[in-house]
């Protein structure tokens, strides 16, 4: 849950500083993200974006199918999804297609990871709890 608040205040921040920023720290030319324009910077980001993305999918399967947190760190996600948000952001200002969508892939991965994380944590312990007699 402590780490559900950084978040939310972290996007609370990045919400307000967006709103009262700067004119530099405006996203500009976002029609280009919907021109159907098809460059080789742009297949070559998004192949590169494919490897980069789906790194951390492995781990997300290998927690689901063992059904346990055992063996995984939350943190290394968490801070991945936090700073591919930023990456996000970045995307829009340059207007770039590739770095948008990968990285909005990425934070989802990265997310469910931690989450699937607390969800076995907690399962694990309360069955801990269950097995243990009270003193």
């Amino acid at each position: 849950m402590h780490c559900f608040k950084r978040m939310a205040l972290f996007v609370l921040l990045f919400c307000t500083l967006y709103s009262t920023a700067c004119q530099d720290l405006t996203p500009k030319h976002l029609e280009l993200l919907f021109k159907p324009n098809t460059e080789l910077s742009e297949i070559i980001g998004f192949l590169a974006g494919l490897g980069t993305t789906f790194a951390a999918f492995p781990d997300l399967l290998a927690m689901l199918k063992r059904k346990s947190s055992i063996g995984m760190n939350p943190r290394m996600s968490t801070i991945m999804g936090t700073f591919q948000v930023l990456w996000i952001y970045y995307g829009m200002l340059i207007a770039s297609r590739p770095v948008i969508l990968w990285n909005v892939i990425a934070v989802c991965i990265n997310f469910l990871t931690v989450g699937a994380y607390s969800h076995f944590l907690h399962k694990e312990r309360d069955r801990k709890a269950e097995v243990q007699p009270q003193r």
